[in-house]
């Protein structure tokens, strides 16, 4: 009986260290299966085990993990033109009939006859009347639900996907990767913070106080005895440009130690980003994929990726990611 005891010990030890021995040489999973092998992918790699690695000159502590994510054009499309303005264009069309002064009032009179060049000719402040028309005026939570139920059923001019379907394939991968490796993961975006915050979550996997984006003032009232905050007609807070710092240090308190973009707007942001010091990952998206998507740069209005952007990311060794090269696939599966 011991020698068949022994025996079986034996068995059990050989087939535990030849499975040892075998997991060993496995290959992990790839973390970024839709990126092509590249310097892109490697950076992000490379910069991922620098930072988790205990004992490393560039070990980063969990709760200093901080990334930040532009989201326009950056983890989803933003042509013809930036959704959350199509979202207004079609809020517009929807108050049209309690509004019927808007027939004759710019912009709103050019929209209705569908003619956007010309209601947009009134450059920022035409903007900024379509917005506060459709965004103002209602609870969060009546605005929440407008938003939710647009994104249900509004579908892309062009593709005929749903919005929340023009979502990058590989930046999910990479918020997924971050996270994975005890990463926070912000979306800091010259969006509606409210326009953004009721999707993000299902999306993309970022929840809601993780989201830092422009907004509009709101006041606190008691409606038939129940307590609301109401969005009023007045700018609170632009989240661009020189304002990603800003909202950066005011809604997450950390400096980030990794930040992703993909135009002027966001300059600011990889910036600060950097001026931390230690080990850093800066990334641009650069949307050079006219056959699966749009391409675009210095002479866009929607998304602009300037020549003096692309020469501050070579100067500064920010990592400029190619669509065309570097990713396999474009767009998530649609559901």
């Amino acid at each position: 009986m011991r020698s068949i005891f022994r025996h079986s010990l034996a068995g059990l030890a050989a087939a535990v260290l030849a499975f040892a021995a075998a997991t060993a040489h496995a290959q992990p999973a790839d973390p970024m299966p839709s990126w092509n092998d590249g310097p892109a992918k490697a950076r992000v790699l490379a910069f991922v085990r620098a930072v988790t690695e205990r004992g490393g000159k560039d070990y980063v502590p969990p709760a200093e993990r901080i990334a930040t994510f532009d989201n326009d054009g950056t983890l989803w499309a933003e042509q013809p033109m930036y959704f959350q303005l199509l979202f207004a264009l079609d809020r517009v069309k929807a108050l049209a009939p309690r509004h019927p002064e808007w027939k004759t009032r710019e912009p709103f009179a050019s929209l209705l006859k569908g003619d956007l060049k010309g209601a947009l000719a009134g450059g920022e402040k035409a903007l900024l009347e379509i917005i506060m028309a459709t965004h103002a005026g209602m609870t969060t939570e009546e605005f929440e639900k407008t938003v939710k139920d647009w994104l249900a059923t509004a579908k892309h001019p062009e593709t005929g996907r749903l919005y929340t379907e023009m979502v990058y394939q590989p930046m999910l991968e990479v918020l997924a990767y971050l996270r994975a490796n005890g990463f926070k993961t912000f979306i800091v975006s010259g969006g509606g913070i409210e326009f953004m915050r009721p999707w993000t979550e299902k999306v993309y996997g970022v929840p809601p106080e993780q989201v830092v984006g422009s907004s509009i003032k709101t006041k606190y009232e008691m409606r038939n005895g129940k307590p609301v905050l109401v969005r009023l007609p007045a700018i609170n807070f632009i989240d661009d440009k020189a304002g990603k710092p800003v909202g950066i240090n005011s809604h997450i308190g950390r400096r980030p130690i990794a930040a992703f973009g993909n135009s002027d707007g966001d300059r600011q942001m990889l910036e600060w980003t950097q001026g931390g010091g230690g080990a850093r990952l800066l990334m641009l998206v650069h949307h050079d994929d006219a056959a699966r998507e749009w391409a675009y740069g210095p002479k866009s209005k929607v998304g602009t990726f300037s020549d003096s952007l692309m020469s501050e990311a070579n100067k500064q060794g920010w990592t400029v990611i190619s669509m065309k090269n570097d990713w396999k696939a474009i767009f998530a599966p649609m559901k």
